[in-house]
C-alpha cells in the first residue's frame, strides 16, 4: 500500500477498502483489460477491515453458514474452498454448514484480492488516504484527498461503509474517555476488568459481539442490556425452506403481509418446520418486498416493524444464541426494556437513567458503558467528509426516508436535482434507503460486480477523458 500522492489519473477509483470496496476491486480486476488503471483508496493500512471483519478474536463468528459467503455468484463454494485449503478436504461437509470465525472472512477477501492482482492484466494501486471531496471536472471526476493531493478518474465506486451511532444519552460527552466504549472497539472491550458491572446500550448484533468477548474473558460482573424493545437476535436452525408462496406478498400492503407471514409460520409449525423456514422462503425477495411497499407503509415499517424484522431476519449461530441464553439463565445478563435518558459520573461509577415503557424511571450504577446502538443510517450524520462534501454541494441527496443516499435502480448516485451521475456507482450500506437489504454478502457481491462492469464500460466510452500522466 502506498501513501504517496499519485502521479497519474485512473480509469476507476474505488473509495473504501472494507468488504464492499474489496469485492468491487476483485471483480474489476477480473474483468479489466491491460489498458485499465484502477486505484483503491482506503485510509487504514489493512484492507477488508471494515466494521464486520475487523475483529481479531476467535469468538466472533459469521452470522450465516460458510457455504453462503462466497465472493462470487458463479462460484458458490469459493469461501468453503478457502477454508478447506486450511483444514483439509475431509472437513468440507462440516465446514460448509459451520459458522466460521469472522476474521477468516477478512483473510479470505484479502487472499482473493491478491490472487486477482497477480493474474490481472490491469494496473492496480492501493492508496492509503481519505477522499474528502468529489467534483465533476471536464469529462472526468476529481477526487480531493485528505493528504492535500487530488486525482482525476473516469468513474468511481463509493463503498465507504458504516459509522457507529453516538451514544443516545444526555451527558455522554462529559464522561471520562475510558468510561464509554464502542462495541466495535474489540480490543478495548477485552480490557474491561472481569469484575466490572457493565451497561450495554443496544441489544442487536453489536451487543452479541460484546457479550461473546466478555464470556471469552471469563467475565464475572453483571451485564445490563438496555434497549427500547428488549429483543435479542434469534438463532438459525438447520436449513429448511417452507412451501410458502412469498411472491404473493409483493402485491399486499404491510399489515396484510404481516398477517400472511404469521399464518405461514403456523402452517410451517403444523408441518414440523421451524419459523426460520418461512424466512428462508422470503429471503431472496427482501429487496422487492421493500420496493413494492408504498411510501407510507415503508414509514410504518421503520416506525413499528423494523426491530421485529431484524431479530428474525438477521439471525445468529445456534451456539452463540445458546451462550446468550446461558448468561440470562444465570442472572449475569439482565435485559431492560426502556429508553436511555442520561448518564452521569457518580463517584467512581456511572449512573445510567432509563425511561421504562410505563414512564417510570430506573437507575443503574455501573463501571463501564458499551455503545452497541448500531450503525448510523443518516448520511448527514455519518461524520464522513466525502458525504458532507457531496451533500453540501448538492452532488448527492439523502435517500428515501432520510437514510443512506439516493441512487437510481442501477446504483448510480443521484444529485440534489434528481440527476443520475453515471460515473459514480454506490455499493453497500449507503443504498439502504432505496433497497433496505444492502449489506449482506449476496447483495454486496452482486452490487460490486455490477458496479465494476458498468464503470469499466464507461471507461471504454470515447470522450470520457484521457487517462495518463499529469
Amino acid at each position: 500500500m502506498t501513501n504517496r500522492s499519485p502521479q497519474y489519473d485512473f480509469d476507476i477509483a474505488i473509495i473504501g477498502g472494507g468488504a464492499g470496496g474489496v469485492l468491487t476491486a476483485i471483480h474489476a480486476l477480473g474483468l479489466a483489460g491491460a489498458d485499465v488503471r484502477i486505484v483503491l483508496i482506503e485510509p487504514t493500512a489493512r484492507l477488508a477491515q471494515g466494521v464486520a471483519y475487523a475483529t481479531r478474536h476467535a469468538e466472533h463468528l459469521l452470522n450465516v453458514p460458510a457455504r453462503r459467503m462466497s465472493a462470487f455468484d458463479g462460484q458458490p463454494d469459493d469461501f468453503v474452498d478457502f477454508l478447506v485449503a486450511r483444514e483439509g478436504e475431509a472437513a468440507r461437509e462440516a465446514i460448509a454448514v459451520s459458522y466460521a470465525q469472522r476474521r477468516h472472512y477478512g483473510e479470505y477477501l484479502r487472499d482473493r484480492l491478491q490472487r486477482a492482482r497477480e493474474t490481472a492484466a490491469a494496473h492496480f494501486e492501493v492508496l492509503q488516504d481519505r477522499v474528502t471531496s468529489l467534483d465533476e471536472a471536464d469529462d472526468m471526476l476529481r477526487l480531493g484527498l485528505e493528504s492535500g493531493g487530488s486525482i482525476r478518474v473516469r468513474g468511481v465506486a463509493m463503498a465507504v461503509g458504516n459509522n457507529p451511532k453516538p451514544l443516545p444519552a444526555r451527558g455522554a460527552s462529559g464522561l471520562p474517555g475510558k468510561s464509554v466504549l464502542e462495541a466495535w472497539d474489540f480490543d478495548a472491550i477485552k480490557q474491561i476488568p472481569a469484575d466490572a458491572e457493565i451497561c450495554i446500550a443496544g441489544s442487536g448484533l453489536s451487543m452479541v459481539d460484546t457479550a461473546l468477548s466478555l464470556v471469552a474473558n471469563g467475565h464475572r460482573g453483571r451485564v445490563h442490556v438496555l434497549s427500547r424493545h428488549a429483543l435479542l437476535p434469534l438463532a438459525h436452525t438447520k436449513h429448511a425452506v417452507a412451501d410458502f408462496d412469498a411472491e404473493a406478498l409483493l402485491g399486499m400492503p404491510l399489515r396484510q403481509r404481516m398477517r400472511v407471514l404469521r399464518a405461514a409460520v403456523r402452517d410451517a409449525d403444523h408441518q414440523g418446520l421451524p419459523w426460520q423456514a418461512v424466512m428462508e422462503s422470503a429471503r431472496p425477495l427482501v429487496q422487492k418486498l421493500w420496493l413494492t411497499l408504498s411510501h407510507e407503509d415503508q414509514r410504518r415499517f421503520l416506525r413499528h416493524v423494523v426491530r421485529y424484522w431484524d431479530v428474525h431476519r438477521h439471525r445468529i449461530a445456534p451456539q452463540v444464541h445458546a451462550q446468550l441464553e446461558a448468561l440470562q439463565a444465570s442472572g449475569q445478563l439482565r435485559l431492560h426494556r426502556g429508553r436511555l435518558q442520561t448518564v452521569a459520573r457518580e463517584g467512581e461509577r456511572i449512573r445510567v437513567t432509563l425511561m421504562m415503557r410505563d414512564r417510570r424511571t430506573q437507575e443503574l450504577d455501573v463501571d463501564r458503558i458499551v455503545n452497541a446502538t448500531g450503525v448510523e443510517m443518516r448520511a448527514q450524520l455519518m461524520r464522513n467528509p466525502l458525504l458532507s462534501d457531496l451533500l453540501g454541494k448538492g452532488n448527492a441527496r439523502p435517500g428515501m426516508h432520510g437514510i443512506g443516499i439516493d441512487t437510481c435502480a442501477e446504483g448510480d448516485l443521484v444529485d440534489a436535482q434528481g440527476r443520475n451521475l453515471a460515473g459514480v456507482a454506490v455499493v453497500g450500506s449507503l443504498r439502504i434507503g432505496q433497497l433496505w437489504e444492502s449489506i449482506a454478502v449476496p447483495e454486496l457481491r452482486g452490487q460490486a460486480e455490477n458496479a465494476a462492469r458498468r464503470l469499466l464500460a464507461l471507461a471504454r466510452t470515447p470522450g470520457r477523458g484521457d487517462v495518463g500522466a499529469t
